[in-house]
């Protein structure tokens, strides 16, 4: 039975991975410029200042990196805290565990200051005990780290406290790390799916087939 709950927030709670995908696109249209096809799929492999050197470079942009990298983080800002939404079938499961007395978490790879603003928008803070990011902990999730991080904060055991995700990489270090796993669909991962769908204890392509009695 979950006694536990670990969610992640981009592509699992909230509909935000293709703004991340084309937050590029966004900052250069705010300039008035047109981004090449493809800009989004590079820069998703980047860092925020990597990709801020080859978007000056490339685009011929007057400008210091520092203030490129700025830009984009400013994009994200207004996503999370004037547009961003749930994924179907989110705010039902949520409630679901929370009626049931599960304590839930977040672990995420985004600043938490977005996550904060977001959830207040959303009205979503109610639901999780605190949230806990990559940055504060000091590892990526291709280390389980923050996933125990999260585990101990709620006072559960890995094998039946249940990690929510949409990304492959943190499916397989949850898992391995002992923990229950589903996976959740989003377009921005969907050539992981079939490989996604095979790992984890359950798959969803929404998380309103998933029906928190079967957890």
């Amino acid at each position: 039975m979950i006694t536990g709950a670990i969610f992640d927030v981009d592509g699992t709670i909230l509909d935000s991975m293709e703004v991340w995908h084309n937050c590029g696109e966004r900052y250069l249209a705010g300039l008035g410029i047109q981004a090449e096809p493809g800009l989004g799929d590079y820069l998703f492999t980047q860092t925020n200042e990597t990709g801020a050197y080859y978007i000056i470079e490339h685009y011929g942009l007057d400008k210091e990196p520092e203030e490129v990298a700025a830009g984009m983080s400013q994009e994200m800002e207004k996503y999370y805290f004037r547009e961003a939404e749930l994924k179907e079938g989110a705010q039902a499961l949520l409630e679901a565990l929370k009626d049931r007395g599960v304590p839930m978490t977040v672990a995420t790879s985004t600043d938490r200051y977005l996550v904060e603003g977001g959830f207040r928008r959303l009205g979503l803070g109610k639901f999780f005990q605190t949230i806990f990011t990559c940055t504060e902990a000091g590892a990526t999730k291709d280390d389980p780290k923050i996933f125990f991080q999260a585990a101990e904060s709620l006072g559960t055991d890995p094998g039946s406290t249940w990690v929510f995700e949409d990304g492959l990489y943190a499916v397989k270090t949850a898992k391995k790390a002992g923990f229950r796993t589903a996976a959740v669909f989003d377009t921005v991962s969907r050539s992981d799916w079939d490989e996604l769908s095979e790992l984890a204890d359950v798959a969803v392509r929404s998380l309103a087939e998933l029906d928190p009695a079967c957890l």
